[in-house]
């Protein structure tokens, strides 16, 4: 059994930011149970975009609201508390947040906790191997 709290993960190597947004990693692939876990907050007023090349992400927001956009297609979304999100095509996508975000996040495989995103919003195969 694992049992953590966000509160003994931040300022540690599983709580990790950018100006946009924050990462706590609260399940990581060290855990070996198939799939990572992540409470993210993004930051009011700020657009980020990613990609996921390597990973499918589920997106549950918990608060806040804000706008999704599939970028291969131009659909857009409305995020609120209760919208769920897949990633299941890899789909590159930006996230315009209004009132700050708090999501969790399931990802499959698993991230080891290391990964930071490159240029293209999407973490580095090297990260994976």
């Amino acid at each position: 059994m694992i049992v953590r709290t966000t509160a003994e993960i931040t300022d540690t190597e599983r709580d990790v930011a950018d100006a946009a947004w924050r990462s706590k990693r609260i399940i990581l692939a060290g855990d070996g149970v198939g799939f990572s876990f992540h409470e993210t907050t993004i930051n009011a007023n700020s657009v980020s975009e990613f990609q996921y090349r390597h990973h499918v992400e589920a997106v549950w927001v918990v608060e806040g609201s804000g706008v999704l956009t599939n970028l291969e297609n131009g659909d857009e979304f409305k995020l609120e508390p209760g919208t769920m999100y897949l990633l299941d095509g890899h789909e590159k996508h930006r996230v315009t947040c209004h009132e700050q975000l708090r999501m969790m996040c399931v990802f499959n495989p698993p991230v080891t906790g290391k990964e930071v995103h490159d240029e293209t919003g999407t973490y580095p195969p090297s990260i994976l191997e």
